[in-house]
Formats: C-alpha cells, structure tokens, sequence
C-alpha cells in the first residue's frame, strides 16, 4: 500500500539565487489536513496547498505545478550519498510519498490521496539555480539529472484535504507508457526523444506541450499530433501499489 507520510508548506525567504530575491523551498512538514485546490493558471496562481508559498510564478506554480511529489525511498538514497539527514521537503517537495515509485508514474496518471482528493500528474521536476543554491551540494544539477529520479508535478482534478498518513490509490492509469522518468530524460539528456510525449496528450502540461512543439519540425506536426492512443485503465481502490 502506498501512503502519504508528510505534508509539507514553505514560507517565502530571502535569497541571492532566484530572479524575485524570494524563494519558499524550505518545506516543512505540517501536522493535520491541508486543503489542496487548483490554484489557477501559470503566471497568476501560485501553489496548491493552503499556507504554501510560490514566490517566482513565472516558473513554478499554477494549474500544472499545484503541488510537487517526491518519494521518501528516493530521499533515503540521496540522503546515503550526501552523509547527511535530509527530511520530508527538503527537496520543496509538497508531498513525500512511501511506497510509491514516482519515476515510473505516467503522465496522466491519478492518485487519489485520503478520501477525496484527486491528482493527475503532469511533469517531472526539472532543477534550478534555486534548487542548487538551497543544497549546497558540488555539481548538484548535474548529479540530479544524471540520478533521473526527479519526483512529479500534479494538477488537482478533485479538491479536498490531505494529511500525512492518507492512503494514496492509483486510480486511474493511461493506456500510453510516458512516464515521470521518460519525460524526464526527454527534457534534459535525450531531446531527441521529445516527440515521443506527445503520446501522453491531453495530460501534459502546457509548459512541456509547448517545448515539444518547438523541437518538433513543422512538416511532422499532423503526424505526431494524431497518434492514437490506447484507453486509459481505472484501477481498483485496493491495487494502488
């Protein structure tokens, strides 16, 4: 069974190392339910969870990025390298998941988390200046994209309010096989393999769908935007993983 273990919010803070002289990736874990609900487009809307700061909305937050998962087993195995503890939200997560394999998550894929809310995820996490500057590990971005394994943004698809120790169910899982850990690639090491996202259409998110698009030359737009897809398979509450 996969569980939520931590809830995590952060306050705006100054700092040297983003674009606003504010960043809010300390989280830090909170005790009782949080209310997650879309907090609106990019650009205008910041994070998703209730007492949770975005300070630079021109690249985090919005519909897309309403919250941000990553797994404590993936903490535990930076955390062994680094020689160091490293708790829930030190990575900005928003969510720390247990039992839960977000690397082989797919876009488009839903989790539903306690009794009612309901999130889909997006991206992967691709990391910043901020994010280096807030570990003070050596060649941190480097050492993050070479891992691939960079946790997942989520859109809300049903509000509600979550708390560590909800259950976490996969409910829904697309028919395609874009995961968390491709996408990832796709935007960092291997580019080459952007078009081959396109099949995780309509769950992408708008910034991803947009720097496809891009790399795409435009006398293969018509062929690639009309792969078919497979239907999606609904998961049974007691096979969530």
């Amino acid at each position: 069974m996969s569980v939520l273990l931590s809830v995590n919010v952060g306050k705006p803070k100054p700092t040297t190392h983003s674009s606003v002289g504010m960043t809010a990736i300390d989280k830090q874990a909170v005790s009782g339910p949080v209310e997650i609900a879309d907090p609106g487009p990019k650009g205008v809307g910041g994070s998703g969870l209730a007492g949770d700061a975005v300070c630079d909305l021109s690249f985090h937050g919005g519909s897309d990025q309403a919250a941000y998962a990553y797994a404590r087993e993936d903490l535990d195995s930076w955390q062994s390298e680094m020689g160091r503890p490293l708790p829930a939200g030190v990575f900005g997560e928003n969510l720390t998941t247990l039992g839960l394999d977000i690397t082989e998550a797919l876009i488009g894929e839903r989790w539903r988390i306690g009794e009612t809310c309901v999130l889909e995820v997006t991206a992967p996490r691709i990391p910043c200046r901020t994010f280096a500057a807030w570990l003070t590990e050596k060649g941190w971005v480097r050492r993050f994209v070479a891992r691939g394994v960079p946790g997942a943004y989520l859109r809300v698809i049903t509000p509600g309010p979550v708390a560590a120790g909800d259950r976490l169910d996969v409910v829904l899982r697309p028919g395609h096989e874009v995961t968390i850990g491709l996408a990832f690639r796709a935007m960092t090491t291997e580019q080459h393999r952007l078009p081959s996202l396109l099949a995780a259409e309509p769950a992408l998110s708008t910034t991803l769908r947009t720097r496809i698009h891009r790399r795409i030359p435009p006398d293969t737009n018509v062929a690639l935007g009309t792969l078919t897809v497979p239907k999606a398979t609904f998961v049974s509450p007691g096979s969530g993983g």
